[in-house]
C-alpha cells in the first residue's frame, strides 16, 4: 500500500524500514563523562545493536550533573519530535546527593507522563543507592525503579552500573564513572534487555 505525499508516492513498507529512534536521556553516565566520544554509552550500544542487525539510531541527551528533577525540566526539548523511543537513567545524582526519594520519584514521573503523552516508549535503567546512605534511603530510593516499571508497564534494567560499581578496573579515578571497558560491561549488560525493547516499539508500528 502506497500513499502521495508531494507528489512522491512513499510505501508504507519503506516508512517501516526506517532505522528506530532512540534517546538515551540520562546524566554523566550516559553523556560519557571522562571519556571519548566515541566510547560513550549511547555510541557503542548504537554499535552493539547494528552488529546484531538492529537498525537503530540513538541521540546523546545526557547531561553531567543532571537530576530526576532536571530531566524533568528538560525533556520537551531534549527528546526531539520523531523519538520513538527513550532509555531513561536518571537519579544517580539524586542518590549521591541525598534528595528525598519522594522528590526524585515525582520528577521521573513528571518524565514518563510528558513521554506517554507524546506517545513515546521507555525503558527505565535504574540506580542503587549507595551503602553510607543507609537501608531505609536505599529501600526507599531503588524501589522507585520497580515500582514505575510495574505500574507502567515499561522494560526495567534494574541498574545501570550493573557489573561495573565498585570495580576499580572498570572505572576512572574517581569511582564513579565507567572507564571505556566499563561502558563495555554496561552495554553488553544491557543489550538484552534493549532489544527486548526494540521489539516492543517494533510490535507497536506493524
Amino acid at each position: 500500500m502506497a500513499f502521495a505525499l508531494a507528489g512522491v508516492m512513499i510505501s508504507e513498507a519503506s516508512s517501516a524500514a526506517q532505522p528506530i529512534k532512540l534517546v538515551a536521556f540520562g546524566d554523566s553516565l550516559t553523556a560519557g563523562y571522562g571519556v571519548g566520544p566515541a566510547d560513550a554509552f549511547p555510541v557503542k550500544l548504537a554499535a552493539a545493536l547494528k552488529a546484531k542487525g538492529r537498525d537503530v539510531a540513538i541521540s546523546n541527551a545526557g547531561v553531567s550533573g543532571d537530576t530526576a528533577s532536571g530531566g524533568a525540566d528538560r525533556v520537551d526539548w531534549s527528546v526531539p519530535e520523531g523519538t520513538q523511543g527513550v532509555i531513561l537513567s536518571l537519579g544517580a545524582n539524586d542518590m549521591l546527593r541525598g534528595v528525598d526519594p519522594k522528590t526524585t520519584r515525582a520528577a521521573l514521573t513528571r518524565i514518563l507522563d510528558r513521554l506517554q503523552a507524546r506517545k513515546i516508549s521507555v525503558m527505565l535503567a535504574g540506580m542503587r543507592a549507595a551503602p553510607n546512605l543507609g537501608l531505609d534511603y536505599g529501600k526507599s530510593f531503588e524501589k522507585i525503579y520497580t515500582d514505575l516499571a510495574s505500574e507502567r508497564g515499561l522494560t526495567l534494567y534494574p541498574f545501570f552500573l550493573e557489573g561495573v560499581a565498585g570495580d576499580r578496573s572498570l572505572n576512572q579515578t574517581d569511582g564513579i564513572h565507567p572507564n571505556p571497558k566499563g561502558v563495555d560491561v554496561i552495554v553488553a549488560g544491557m543489550l538484552p534487555k534493549v532489544e527486548e525493547f526494540l521489539d516492543k516499539i517494533e510490535a507497536g508500528r506493524s
